[in-house]
């Protein structure tokens, strides 16, 4: 599963947001204070999901509703997976020093600690 460009990945987290199957002005209002966006612009990107395999389109009458067929947590194990394996080329040691490097908090590698050591992950 390949990295989606921010746009689609901003159209992606608005229907991940909420109740499903979303209707396009619901898309539009969710991404308005984040990603506002023309009317026409929002259905290319979902069009362009939909070849991609990420969203299925329910035509009901001139209307379409919109399914996500990726889950965010499908997505972002995806992504994990390639970022260790691509830019941490597989070394946990690298990828434990990123992730430390990365702006994180004492508080929340603290978080983040309780749940390895608690098996939670």
């Amino acid at each position: 599963m390949k990295r989606l460009p921010d746009a689609e990945l901003a159209v992606m987290q608005a229907l991940w947001d909420g109740e499903i199957p979303v209707a396009r002005a619901v898309l539009e209002t969710r991404l308005q204070d984040t990603h506002p966006m023309a009317a026409t612009t929002l259905l290319t990107l979902l069009t362009r999901l939909a070849e991609k395999g990420f969203v299925k389109i329910e035509k009901t009458g001139r209307a379409a509703l919109y399914i996500p067929l990726v889950s965010r947590e499908e997505y972002l194990a995806e992504q994990g997976r390639r970022f260790f394996r691509t830019l941490c080329g597989g070394n946990l040691s690298t990828f434990a020093s990123a992730l430390c490097d990365s702006g994180l908090s004492k508080e929340e590698l603290a978080t983040l600690r309780d749940l390895l050591d608690r098996d939670a992950l």
